[in-house]
């Protein structure tokens, strides 16, 4: 099979597995989904989302994070990888989206990748999981390597490799093939050892006799 009929299959395959493809991180507005996006880098969503439990009980709206003191909001996620970045990060872009954005997280890609803190991953999660757009695929640790793994691509750089899948994939499944590739990740094919025996993409995957 071609690689778009390759990438149908795996599609139609992994949705039986994974029939709710959506983003692990808890949110309840846009702005929070983006803030545990951020966090979210070299992070495990599983503890993102205890931090984030706390964290969007005290801050209620942007301005919260806007206003509140640097050096507060840095203590509030300290446990986070890189927490000091990530802050300074999230305050700015709660300043930008109430400044130039009349206090609402914007719903394009130009727009999200001038926040800080935000470039194409974290900018595809948010037009997927909140606007239901499909402007490109996010690739996370998981995508990237199922995607070569699987033989979708050959590149490394996650901007490639999004171009790749792209070429590939039917567009009303750009947002699904980044959580159906992560859930799998996380559940069967792992990083330090794949579980072969019970992968459902197995007789397809050119890796599976690496």
């Amino acid at each position: 099979m071609n690689d778009r009929e390759k990438i149908k299959e795996i599609i139609k395959r992994l949705k039986k597995e994974y029939p709710d493809p959506k983003t692990a991180l808890k949110y309840k507005m846009s702005f929070e989904l983006l803030v545990a996006t951020i966090l979210s880098a070299q992070s495990t969503d599983v503890h993102v989302n205890k931090v984030t439990e706390s964290l969007f009980k005290k801050y209620k709206t942007i301005k919260d994070y806007a206003d509140v003191p640097l050096d507060t909001l840095k203590k509030d996620i300290s446990s986070i990888n890189f927490y000091n970045n990530k802050a300074k990060n999230i305050q700015a872009s709660a300043k930008m989206i109430i400044e130039k954005f009349n206090s609402k997280v914007p719903k394009t890609m130009e727009e999200l990748i001038t926040l800080s803190g935000v470039a194409r991953k974290t900018a595809n999660i948010i037009l997927s999981n909140v606007y239901g757009i499909n402007e490109g695929i996010a690739v996370d640790t998981h995508v990237k390597r199922l995607s070569y793994r699987l033989g979708l691509t050959k590149n490394e750089d996650p901007v490639k490799i999004e171009i790749d899948l792209m070429a590939i994939t039917p567009k009303e499944d750009w947002g699904n093939i980044s959580h159906l590739l992560i859930f799998h990740g996380r559940k069967i094919c792992q990083a330090k050892k794949p579980n072969h025996k019970e992968c459902v993409l197995y007789d397809i995957c050119p890796s599976r006799e690496l």
